[in-house]
């Protein structure tokens, strides 16, 4: 394996987003405005009522991992839910979509958690309609090596022989969460075609190819040189690490960035602003479209409407697992 090169290395520094929220952004920012396909990366902790209300996307999508407490989401073409720790939601916005991702109040008052990634769309997708991809936690593969020292999520991707479920998002993703104990080592493979970058979210003991350290809370951007990486949490770390490696193939066009919206030309971001003021041409929706979920989440609304209890959840899983029995039954 011939090992990727360090392009840089940022801290995400925490400030304020949303309504009450606090993020720590490593990608959208002066120091690293995108980072091509990803346009944001957040890592976030918002406690309720605080929260993201209402807001629209264009021309990307988002995907969104829940780490602690739970998040409802809702959107003005009648998508909604909960999700808890482990779920992914893969959003694309397309040609326009507005939705409402507010925190579930925990019982101790504790904030949710999560990361958000913000990826851009290839240019013949970008006017496609509004879709929504959930990944409950239950269904992402995990590797597990070296008597349980080293831990990884297979959300998008292979990693160590185990292979992600497919069809996740329109630009292609890989996406990994890594959790090492001391004593533990790994090898990643990366396409030639892709962007790697790799967020510390725990413990300050991380090794890449022998000889860079990347602490909590430091993004590490890789350069398109090699075949992959290695990383160690060395024997005589007294922590565990945990991180995300995330890779998207390279896109070969325009980036017009406006907030939420993102297009290939100035005209097509003036144009979408006229047209989520007017809701027309994507947002049409909006003239109908009333908010459940903005002004803070009930109990009463995550047991109704929103279909997300964790009764409701544990008898989705069941039912997983008993289709996927099923199936190799009938095998």
């Amino acid at each position: 394996m011939s090992l990727r090169t360090v392009r840089t290395i940022l801290t995400a520094f925490e400030q304020a987003e949303g309504v009450g929220a606090k993020v720590r952004r490593s990608i959208g920012t002066m120091n690293m405005r995108n980072f091509n396909p990803f346009l944001m990366l957040d890592d976030f902790s918002v406690s309720a009522p605080a929260g993201f209300p209402e807001h629209p996307h264009l021309g990307q999508e988002t995907i969104t991992l829940i780490l602690k407490g739970a998040v409802a989401h809702e959107d003005f073409t009648g998508s909604k839910g909960v999700l808890y720790p482990g779920d992914l939601q893969f959003m694309t916005a397309g040609k326009g979509v507005v939705h409402s991702e507010m925190p579930v109040p925990q019982p101790d008052g504790s904030p949710t958690v999560g990361m958000q990634l913000w990826v851009d769309l290839p240019e013949s997708l970008k006017e496609c309609q509004p879709r929504y991809r959930d990944l409950k936690s239950y269904e992402i593969p995990e590797v597990v090596e070296q008597d349980g020292k080293l831990r990884i999520k297979v959300i998008s991707g292979k990693s160590h022989g185990v292979e992600s479920l497919k069809d996740l998002a329109y630009t292609p993703v890989h996406y990994y969460y890594y959790t090492m104990k001391p004593g533990s080592t790994f090898k990643q493979d990366m396409p030639k075609d892709f962007n790697f970058f790799l967020y510390v979210r725990e413990g300050n003991s991380l090794v890449i190819n022998g000889d860079t350290k990347v602490e909590k809370h430091r993004n590490c951007f890789f350069n398109m040189d090699g075949d992959g990486i290695t990383g160690k949490n060395p024997a005589t770390s007294t922590e565990d690490v945990e991180f995300v490696l995330v890779g998207g193939k390279t896109l070969d066009q325009e980036v017009v960035q406006y907030g939420p919206f993102v297009a290939t030309s100035q005209n097509r971001i003036q144009q979408a602003f006229t047209d989520y003021r007017a809701a027309r041409n994507g947002f049409d929706n909006l003239r109908t479209w009333d908010s459940l979920i903005s002004g803070g989440v009930t109990d009463d609304m995550v047991r109704g409407e929103l279909k997300g209890s964790v009764e409701d959840r544990e008898k989705e899983r069941l039912a997983y697992f008993h289709n996927k029995e099923s199936k190799k039954d009938e095998l």
